[in-house]
């Protein structure tokens, strides 16, 4: 039996749709999800970087240091810390200080944070040293040992009067008292030499008004 004869005509059969395009979309959709993801992992890595930075350099004492002992760097090792607040950073001999003429002034333990109260110049441990109480309404919340202060007194029915200026705080304690209209904190100051003049007058009036600490900055 003899074939059919095939039909032919000038248009070829229809093919078969291409999926090129649908493929190279989804995978485009690919790249982009990958590339984000790297994007994401990178600024991930970026804060976790900047976190670990987030420390400050303090001195540690390397050894036991008794009283009196003059600092040097090899007595003492640096340690980062991650401090809550900069208040918290800044009751510690950062290691970049010039450790020039610092004494101790009580004993330190070894592995301890060298405390600013417990580190003073040569000069300072010389000075003596004045009890004050304060009211908590006269003096920076935030005072600490350290820092330097104007003292000031109010008598009564007098004009305030300025007792020394810029003399160090060389200890100060918790608050003391129930509410804030009889709380104090205990402050002790150290005063020069010259400083010592003014002592009894600066008694007498103390004596019938109420002392006021004046930081000018840190």
């Amino acid at each position: 039996m003899a074939d059919s004869p095939v039909l032919r005509s000038g248009f070829a059969a229809p093919s078969t749709p291409t999926l090129r395009n649908r493929r190279a979309r989804w995978k485009d959709g690919r790249l982009l999800l990958g590339v984000l993801l790297v994007a994401i992992t990178a600024l991930a890595g970026a804060k976790l970087l900047s976190a670990a930075d987030d420390t400050t350099a303090v001195w540690a004492a390397g050894r036991d240091l008794p009283a009196g002992t003059t600092l040097t760097s090899g007595d003492l090792t640096t340690v980062r810390v991650r401090f809550t607040s900069n208040d918290a950073a800044g009751q510690y001999v950062a290691a970049d200080a010039d450790l020039k003429g610092l004494v101790v002034t009580r004993p330190i333990s070894k592995g301890e944070f060298v405390p600013r109260e417990a580190a003073t110049s040569q000069d300072e441990t010389d000075r003596t040293e004045m009890p004050l109480s304060i009211a908590t309404g006269r003096l920076p919340a935030d005072t600490a040992a350290g820092d330097h202060v104007d003292v000031w007194v109010v008598p009564k029915d007098q004009p305030a009067k300025m007792l020394w200026a810029q003399v160090r705080v060389v200890q100060i304690d918790a608050v003391k008292g129930v509410s804030g209209g009889s709380a104090r904190r205990q402050v002790l100051v150290g005063l020069d030499e010259k400083d010592l003049s003014r002592l009894p007058t600066a008694l007498t009036l103390m004596s019938s008004g109420e002392p006021v600490l004046i930081r000018r900055g840190r």
